[in-house]
């Protein structure tokens, strides 16, 4: 591993691995399969990225994430590694170009999207790669147990049946039955699968729940209290603008992304989060696939999340530097009726769902029996619009067909440039064009792209452009103004959201939609759900050791720092003064506070400790229930503002503990009000 250390080191510029990666190099170099498994920010992709810079061929990366694809390659280009990507809405001359590379450029990396394996472009060059690895990025995507099911990835398994290479798949996210799963589709005869997983214990996150029916409010005082980066989760657009506004109105640095902001703004605000010109992001889960900020001091969910998958990939954002952070899970009963009732709407009725598939292609004008292949740019608000439906169950519906197969739904996809020819054939040779190179341009076309005169086809820019003679920016300008004499109907290059259809158009009642894949998919869905709900009201239980036991792991230590975990140190310190009370008496007690606090007695101090790694101080008098004005001059004055909740019970709770509850409330109304900053 000396030589796997020396790379780290040269291109990484890391003296030594983190946990588990060392390992997970290791099985790889020696061409076993791989299934890892590390948390969020555990460094996956160092783990498949380093063995395949240490051998020969080209590694196949497939992932879902576009976004996070274009960003990989511009990662290693900028350390001078040779890598490219294949996606959605690329033109079929770029594909063709990437895969050649692929082939014959001395390319270390090919990432694809997972829909491209069963290509006729990449079966044609497949064949002639020299492979090196394929690497499954969030792989339990293959598996129908899994939170994010997806189709298109059981391809995978017939790609090992043609191509002789390990395989090194990786998750953040998989319970136990997951990995299973993603073990039992991507093994092949005569193989076995090395499984490795890492801890899922972060002992620098604390994990808190609070129920409150002012989220506002809460929120707010969050932000006010604690410094660095935050991020603040919704699962509604529109609310993140909304609270975007709110945050900023209170005089935070906030900003808001969604799926609905152009790739252009998105890069923008990510990057003005990223290097602190923005401090608070509030988003959508849309936000943070691939983004490694270590100094993300707080997450805050301001919406339960749908599943434990991602709220703990999302909460794992924060504090990847190892210094201490904060996961919030704000929620009250209206958020536990409105997150039942989006759970149904993620699963529509199956004759919903063959509706939508129609009114899709009546959508687009798109015959029955045709439009296999068909690339559509697809834009939610206007769909809805002219069918009278809801923008959520209709989603839901779509990616319930791209789940069975019939259709892949792509965000941030590159549209190409399109055409389509308006003008008959025969009436083009008389019209007079005000460019010679028009009629040369409109012959090119139509003898390169079939079906030009019936529909908009995508064509390349530069091709056309080469053919006639004239550079690409010309070659826009010709289209332009044929657009504008109505003999064309052109179609710019874009980004957007974009709907491959995979066959062609099926008569009503022909559609199978696979009724046992959809009542499957929606128990697991409930399950998760219930567990979330489960994970929000629970009072007794340490917010991590249930986290863990839901991803397999079974004997885990109370972390210490969570909501409840704090809680129950609260409890136990006040069990303490109750005890040393019934050995000794009220003077015995006060005399031993204050002898701890002097230092005059070891033996006291040592006895006033629970385990926990706050100190009690002493006690100057006890008062029946203290003044805000007596509170806030101990926690700011004597404490400097660092305080324990122990410290507030030995300073100001009776030792009968009677007046322990308006003590409580006082130190709440503070709290809520900002006034003192919250215990350690």
């Amino acid at each position: 591993m000396e030589a796997a250390r020396a790379c780290l080191k040269q291109v990484w510029g890391y003296d030594s691995f983190r946990l588990r990666q060392e390992d997970i190099v290791a099985e790889a170099l020696a061409g076993k399969d791989v299934l890892a498994v590390l948390p969020t920010g555990g460094g996956k992709s160092v783990c498949f990225q380093l063995p395949a810079l240490m051998k020969e061929g080209i590694a196949l990366v497939v992932t879902p994430l576009i976004s996070l694809m274009k960003d990989q390659v511009r990662n290693l280009e900028a350390r001078g590694i040779k890598a490219v990507a294949v996606y959605s809405g690329m033109s079929a001359h770029e594909v063709e170009l990437a895969f050649n590379n692929a082939c014959y450029g001395d390319y270390k990396f090919l990432y694809l999207s997972p829909e491209r394996l069963s290509s006729w472009a990449f079966q044609k060059y497949v064949g002639a790669m020299n492979v090196s690895y394929i690497v499954v990025d969030e792989a339990h995507c293959i598996s129908q147990w899994g939170y994010d099911f997806r189709p298109d990835y059981l391809k995978i398994g017939e790609l090992r049946k043609r191509v002789e290479a390990p395989v090194l798949a990786l998750t953040a996210t998989a319970t136990v039955e997951v990995c299973e799963d993603i073990v039992e589709k991507l093994s092949v005869p005569g193989r076995s699968f090395s499984v490795i997983k890492s801890g899922f214990e972060r002992p620098n996150l604390s994990y808190v729940i609070r129920r409150c029916e002012d989220k506002v409010g809460k929120l707010l005082q969050i932000c006010a209290r604690q410094a660095g980066s935050g991020i603040v989760y919704l699962r509604s657009r529109k609310r993140c603008e909304e609270l975007a506004e709110v945050l900023r109105t209170a005089g935070e640095s906030a900003s808001y992304y969604h799926a609905g902001l152009s790739t252009a703004m998105r890069a923008k605000r990510q990057e003005e989060w990223r290097t602190d010109k923005t401090r608070i992001m509030v988003c959508t889960n849309a936000f943070g696939m691939g983004i490694d900020k270590p100094d993300v001091r707080f997450v805050v969910h301001y919406d339960i999340p749908e599943s434990p998958e991602a709220y703990f990939q999302e909460a794992g954002r924060a504090g990847r530097d190892g210094k201490r952070s904060y996961a919030v899970l704000l929620w009250n009963k209206s958020d536990e009726q409105r997150f039942v009732r989006l759970s149904r709407v993620a699963f529509p009725p199956i004759e919903y769902i063959e509706d939508i598939y129609q009114k899709l292609h009546r959508f687009y004008e798109i015959p029955y029996e045709t439009g296999e292949g068909r690339q559509l740019k697809f834009v939610l608000a206007e769909f809805c619009k002219q069918f009278h439906l809801e923008r959520a169950l209709a989603l839901s519906a779509l990616k319930y067909l791209e789940k069975t197969g019939h259709l892949s739904y792509g965000e941030d996809a590159a549209i190409s440039t399109k055409v389509q020819i308006l003008t008959a054939r025969n009436a083009l040779y008389s019209i007079s064009f005000p460019s010679p190179a028009m009629p040369g341009l409109l012959e090119a076309m139509m003898r390169r792209y079939s079906g030009i005169f019936n529909y908009p086809v995508p064509v390349e820019e530069d091709v056309l452009a080469a053919s006639s003679g004239v550079s690409v920016n010309a070659l826009r300008q010709l289209l332009y103004q044929l657009a504008l004499m109505h003999v064309i109907k052109y179609i710019p290059a874009d980004e957007a959201t974009v709907i491959f259809l995979h066959h062609n158009r099926y008569y009503p009642k022909d559609l199978f939609l696979d009724p046992a894949l959809y009542a499957h998919l929606k128990t697991n869905a409930e399950r998760r759900g219930a567990t979330m709900l489960a994970y929000a009201s629970e009072e007794d239980e340490c917010r991590s050791v249930f986290l863990l036991r839901y991803f397999g792991q079974e004997h885990s230590a109370p972390c210490g720092h969570c909501d409840v975990c704090k809680e129950r140190g609260a409890r136990k310190g006040k069990g303490v003064v109750e005890r040393l009370n019934e050995a000794s008496g009220v003077s015995g007690v006060v005399e031993r506070l204050r002898g701890a606090r002097a230092g005059d007695s070891e033996e006291a101090s040592s006895r006033l400790r629970d385990g926990d790694e706050d100190d009690a101080d002493g006690v100057v008098e006890v008062v029946e229930v203290p003044s805000r004005e007596q509170m806030m001059d101990y926690v700011l004055r004597e404490k400097g503002g660092k305080y324990t909740l122990r410290d507030i019970l030995t300073r100001f709770v009776h030792i009968d503990g009677t007046n322990e509850t308006p003590v409580m409330d006082v130190l709440r109304d503070l709290l809520d009000e900002g006034l003192i900053p919250p215990p350690q």
